[in-house]
């Protein structure tokens, strides 16, 4: 797919998007299916980027974001993405400016449009203020943070064994796929992951591919295996009264669960409080920085754990969602390894899958062309975004 997006800084009045498709290094197979490739929704404009992916079990499709930008944002058909000439006061306050100031129906916006644009700010404005987004929001140092690898559902487990080992030597967590149908095959999952490393630790993720009857009988079993905590064993579609029945199934026999699809904003979370332990906080849920601190904190005054993931997609917003990994107990960074191909580059993982955060203004993900320490440093000094946009 033809790359418009501007380089250099000679084309400051442009915002410009587009979708991106990335194939992945091999078909990824979780509880909700098998894919092969993913795409994203990409803006950029001064210099600064902004990235939401498409998930194929929410709504969003790229020709509803993209026919959604044009009728509610006047953004043009240019190739084969779009571009909004910015004007005058666009331009000298784009990082700041209320998304209610391009359009009256901005409350409307599909998701991905609504997180594209949130990053993109975000990098705006810690490129204006030279601080990487964690500074900026006054968060935790991400650095050092341990981070968990993940596998998706084998059909192979002889070859998952010989994976898991080669993982375990660089990450001590390890998060395993489940739901694959199979209540036999899901416990051989874990029972070959736990033979395979036995010093790790070890989590669960059915993605809601359990009834409650089937989570409350095979979960004991995955207890005795030594599973930090199992997350969305059942389906969003049951609501609470799922987790209800879950929970009396289980009784004191289970292990810490956590709810990811079951909660997609802070609004969510007072209906699980007593039926799971822990939260899964991604910024495409909440719509950005904002809505993932909101549902943090939520979660936190409830007595709640805090794992913090993303979805396959590349470096910028895998990135974006590092800065936040100082407040989670549990951080699931990874998506951006499954690419075949990724064109921008930001986080890295040190020795036990610690966190590695790019030293970079702003979110900190740039393109793998541009990704040298003595050009960042260079591009920091002289950057003509300096005290522009805030």
């Amino acid at each position: 797919m033809k790359d418009f997006f501007p380089h250099q800084f000679d084309c400051v009045e442009t915002l410009s998007a587009e979708v991106r498709s990335f194939h992945l290094k091999d078909p990824f197979k979780i509880a909700h299916g098998v894919s092969s490739e993913r795409r994203v929704l990409r803006v950029s404009a001064l210099g600064g980027f902004g990235e939401a992916p498409f998930v194929p079990y929410y709504d969003d499709s790229p020709e509803v974001a993209l026919g959604w930008m044009q009728r509610e944002m006047g953004f043009d058909c240019v190739g084969s993405g779009l571009r909004k000439v910015l004007q005058d006061f666009e331009t000298q306050s784009l990082a700041a400016l209320k998304p209610e100031a391009w359009c009256e129906s901005w409350h409307s916006a599909p998701r991905v449009v609504r997180l594209a644009w949130d990053t993109l700010q975000h990098d705006l404005a810690g490129k204006a203020s030279e601080l990487p987004v964690w500074r900026l929001l006054r968060l935790p140092d991400p650095n050092g943070v341990p981070c968990c690898r993940s596998l998706g559902i084998p059909s192979d487990l002889s070859e998952f064994s010989d994976k898991i080992r080669h993982l375990a030597r660089k990450f001590w967590t390890l998060k395993l796929k489940l739901g694959s149908g199979n209540l036999d095959f899901d416990e051989a999952i874990v029972a070959t992951a736990r033979e395979a490393a036995p010093d790790a630790v070890l989590f669960g993720d059915a993605n809601g591919g359990w009834s409650a009857g089937e989570a409350a009988k095979v979960i004991p079993k995955l207890a005795q295996q030594g599973l930090a905590f199992v997350e969305q064993p059942v389906s969003r579609e049951g609501g609470v009264d799922a987790w209800l029945e879950l929970h009396a199934a289980l009784g004191s026999r289970g292990m810490p669960l956590f709810a990811d699809e079951s909660v997609q904003c802070a609004g969510d979370v007072l209906p699980l409080v007593g039926l799971v332990q822990g939260i899964n906080v991604k910024l495409l849920k909440t719509n950005g920085f904002s809505g993932a601190l909101e549902l943090i904190e939520t979660a936190r005054s409830h007595g709640m754990q805090v794992l913090l993931g993303c979805m396959v997609e590349s470096s910028i917003g895998v990135t974006a969602a590092a800065h936040l990994a100082g407040l989670a107990d549990w951080v699931d960074l990874d998506g951006h390894l499954y690419l075949a191909e990724d064109d921008f580059e930001g986080i890295e993982f040190a020795n036990e899958g610690r966190l590695r955060m790019p030293t970079r203004a702003g979110i900190g993900a740039v393109r793998r062309s541009q990704a040298t320490s003595q050009a960042d440093a260079s591009r920091l000094q002289t950057s003509p975004l300096k005290g522009r946009y805030l």
